[in-house]
């Protein structure tokens, strides 16, 4: 953990965490009662070494991934007191303890003190995601399993990426995600690639980059683009389910199994605060 260089207005000071887990056994992200969640459990690490917190640490992520689904490349805030600094004692690897009290499917990899500014959601200013399809051509290595959607057909990744095409762009994605109340699901798609993974088993992979993403925005997506990709529909089909901005088409929201949160992007230092205000204002297609 680098060393602290002076504490905030209120006191606190804030640490970006970097974390990755495999989410097969996990009820989402968000801590829930009742259930085993990554941030459940994360906090629970977190307060053996700096104590109870009511407000968990005023802990935000990134981007919070649904029931099933994997991060290689998560990051977190969290703000902390002087006091509760101290509980570290002497100085050491405070990856290296936060590792050794978390399950192996969540390993921490960086734990550093925040630039000025920094908000671990907001001022993010894009999300690259990864969806694993095994199809029936496939050699897919079964270590992997759990991180990869099984269908026994095979997919065409011509027409995957002919479909794809129309989701790139600024666009209202209401069709292809859960709507949630109080939140626009305008979302700029930066890319969308679609291509086989000779190394991985010949397995079709499907990246994702976009500023944010909706709620399951990436698995209905992808739902398409296999619907397609299996001659089952046409890309000018989605096109027209995207324009119409109504859920009531044919395409399914696939499993959760074979996407990943594979990088989180920030801004230089110095444009961290302006980006986290950009992001906090919700957005319009008519103010582009």
């Amino acid at each position: 953990m680098k060393k602290a260089v002076g504490p905030k207005a209120d006191g606190f000071l804030r640490y970006r965490i970097d974390l990755a887990y495999e989410g097969t056994d996990f009820a989402g992200w968000a801590k829930q009662p009742g259930l085993r969640t990554v941030q459940g459990v994360f906090l629970s690490a977190l307060e053996l070494i700096f104590g109870k917190s009511e407000d968990d640490f005023a802990m935000r992520v990134a981007g919070r991934t649904d029931a099933g689904v994997h991060a290689e490349s998560q990051v977190v805030h969290i703000d902390l007191l002087p006091e509760q600094l101290k509980r570290l004692g002497r100085p050491g690897n405070t990856v290296a303890r936060l590792n050794s009290l978390l399950p192996k499917e969540i390993r921490v990899m960086d734990f550093s003190l925040a630039p000025a500014g920094f908000d671990a959601r907001f001022s993010a200013s894009f999300r690259r995601y990864r969806y694993r399809i095994a199809d029936s051509v496939s050699g897919w290595n079964p270590l992997y399993g759990r991180t990869l959607l099984w269908v026994n057909f095979e997919l065409d990744t011509a027409r995957m990426r002919q479909a794809g095409e129309h989701f790139v762009g600024l666009h209202d994605f209401a069709a292809f995600s859960k709507p949630r109340a109080k939140a626009t699901a305008i979302r700029e798609l930066k890319v969308l690639k679609v291509s086989r993974d000779k190394q991985f088993g010949n397995v079709v992979e499907v990246e994702l980059i976009a500023d944010a993403f909706a709620h399951n925005m990436v698995r209905s997506i992808v739902g398409a683009l296999i619907k397609v990709g299996a001659g089952r529909a046409e890309p000018k089909d989605v096109a027209k389910a995207l324009k119409s901005r109504s859920r009531s088409h044919g395409f399914k929201v696939v499993g959760p199994e074979g996407l990943s949160l594979i990088e989180v992007g920030y801004p230089a230092k110095k444009d961290l605060g302006k980006q986290a205000e950009k992001a906090r204002n919700m957005r319009s297609l008519e103010d582009q």
